[in-house]
C-alpha cells in the first residue's frame, strides 16, 4: 500500500495529486506543524531529515518531490500519460521538473525568511533587522524574482502547459507558480491563466480537499 506522509500546509499537496491523477489507491498519514510552523518530530521516524512530502511504497522510501513523481510515473503511469515520450517535450519535462525547486523556489522562500525574519530577533533591533531584510530583498532577491517572472510569463504566452500536454512537470510546478501568481496580485496574466489551467482539473480539486481534511 502506498503511504503519503502528508505535512499541512507544505508541498506534499502536490503528490496527492498525482495519485489522484493516477487513480491508484493509496492513504494518507496527516501531521500537524507545531507552533513554531516546524514539522513534528514523528515525522523523522519516517525520514531522517522529517520533512515532507516522503512517500512509502512497500520496504521503499523516498524522500523530494520531483524524485516521488519520477518514481509514480515510472512505475504506475503504465500508459505514460504524465510524462512526454518525444524527445523535444522530454528534455522540457526534465528541465521545469528540476528548475521548480532547484532555481525558482529559492527565491520564493529566502523572500519568506527574510520578511519574517525582523519579527524573530530582540525588540531593541528590529529596526535594524527590518532594514537588513529591505535591502537583500530589494538588491539581491526581488530583482531575480522579476527575472523569473518574466521569463516564465513569456514562456506560457506560447505554452499551454510545461511539456507537450499536461504532465507532472505541471504539478511539480504548481507549487512556486501559485505562490508566484498570488504574490504578483495578477498583474501576470499568462502566469495567471497557466496556474488557473493546472488547477481547474478535477484531480487537483480532488487533491486539494483530501490535503485539507
Amino acid at each position: 500500500m502506498i503511504t503519503l506522509h502528508h505535512l499541512e500546509q507544505s508541498r506534499s499537496l502536490r503528490i496527492i495529486w498525482a495519485l489522484e491523477e493516477l487513480g491508484v489507491e493509496y492513504q494518507i498519514k496527516y501531521y500537524k506543524r507545531l507552533p513554531t510552523m516546524a514539522a513534528p518530530p514523528e515525522l523523522k521516524a519516517v525520514h531522517p531529515l522529517g520533512k515532507s512530502p516522503v512517500l512509502t511504497d512497500g520496504d521503499l522510501t523516498i524522500a523530494e518531490s520531483a524524485v516521488i513523481l519520477e518514481y509514480l510515473q515510472a512505475t504506475y503511469d503504465t500508459e505514460n500519460k504524465f510524462k512526454p515520450q518525444n524527445p523535444k517535450d522530454l528534455m522540457q519535462y526534465n528541465y521545469w521538473i528540476h528548475y521548480a525547486e532547484g532555481s525558482l523556489m529559492p527565491y520564493l522562500v529566502m523572500t519568506l525568511v527574510m520578511t519574517n525574519m525582523p519579527k524573530h530577533v530582540p525588540f531593541i533591533i528590529r529596526p535594524v533587522a527590518k532594514k537588513i531584510s529591505e535591502g537583500v530583498r530589494g538588491g539581491f532577491i526581488n530583482p531575480r524574482l522579476k527575472e523569473h517572472t518574466a521569463y516564465l510569463e513569456d514562456y506560457f504566452s506560447k505554452h499551454e502547459f510545461a511539456a507537450g500536454d499536461f504532465s507532472f512537470a505541471d504539478i511539480q510546478m504548481s507549487f512556486p507558480v501559485i505562490a508566484m501568481q498570488e504574490r504578483t496580485k495578477g498583474n501576470k496574466p499568462q502566469l495567471a491563466a497557466y496556474a488557473q489551467r493546472i488547477q481547474q482539473r478535477p484531480a487537483f480539486s480532488r487533491a486539494k480537499a483530501k490535503s485539507e481534511s
